[in-house]
């Protein structure tokens, strides 16, 4: 006879020092931003978060307003546009009271072929895909040094590690923001700021399953993963939460994979 004991629900972490933090969060409208800016305010983080699409960002935040304390603030910004994201930065960091924790989430993976890649659609894809996530850190350093205390999450990559074929700006810019993450890490451990990488696999957005997910891409992602079954975007929201927890306190200068062991 057969034992049939039933998989127990899984038990996630509350982190009491993540309560009423203020915490910023690029391209938080959808996907696995949305994951994350949801996941802060359910652990009673004051977050704000930038995007430019509005009627998903206005769903986001009256979907929370039943279950958390403090409901999250959306700016709009075109995150290309580094004036306007300065601006709106000081906007938030303002409302907020400060700022504890950056998440740098946005980025735009378009397929592209390197024939068909122009000066100009390299520029347009750097400044989606890095040149933010630069340009987020440098304005919230005012802050974070005042406080003595701040964790940067930058958003890379696996597809550079496997390596991922027919996205290579993108593939260039997820690379380059290990390299932005360790030497960053670095320069501003000294003023109490942590700075680290989290690489998503193979993530099962509603973008992703909406535009690549065919039945065969589902196959070969899971063929290549350890882990037999779909990763979701609350998979690597949750890791996001403990890096800007103080339970990872003396973590930086890392970079760490959530793909259900592919890489």
């Amino acid at each position: 006879m057969h034992d049939t004991h039933s998989v127990p629900e899984p038990q996630f972490a509350t982190y009491p020092s993540l309560r009423g933090r203020a915490v910023l969060v690029t391209g938080g409208a959808t996907g696995i931003g949305a994951s994350i800016v949801a996941i802060f305010a359910r652990q009673g983080a004051k977050v704000a978060f930038f995007d430019v699409l509005d009627e998903p960002a206005r769903q986001l935040i009256t979907s929370l307003e039943p279950h958390v304390c403090s409901s999250p603030l959306y700016f709009r910004c075109d995150l290309a546009d580094v004036r306007a994201l300065q601006t709106v930065a000081k906007d938030a960091i303002a409302a907020l009271g400060g700022v504890d924790v950056l998440v740098n989430n946005a980025a735009n993976d378009q397929r592209h072929r390197i024939e068909d890649v122009t000066p100009e659609y390299w520029d347009a894809s750097i400044a989606v895909n890095l040149r933010p996530q630069f340009f987020m850190i440098q304005a919230v350093l005012p802050a974070m040094k005042a406080a003595g205390r701040g964790s940067i999450i930058n958003m890379s990559s696996i597809s550079w590690m496997i390596p991922s074929t027919g996205v290579p700006v993108y593939i260039t810019a997820k690379a380059a923001i290990v390299g932005l993450t360790r030497t960053l890490a670095h320069e501003l451990g000294p003023d109490g700021i942590r700075v680290n990488a989290v690489l998503p696999g193979a993530i099962a957005t509603e973008k992703q399953k909406r535009q690549v997910y065919t039945p065969e891409y589902k196959a070969e992602i899971l063929a290549s993963q350890a882990l037999k079954r779909e990763i979701q975007p609350e998979d690597v929201a949750r890791l996001v939460l403990f890096l800007a927890a103080d339970d990872s306190s003396g973590i930086t200068n890392q970079s760490y994979v959530v793909d259900g062991g592919w890489v």
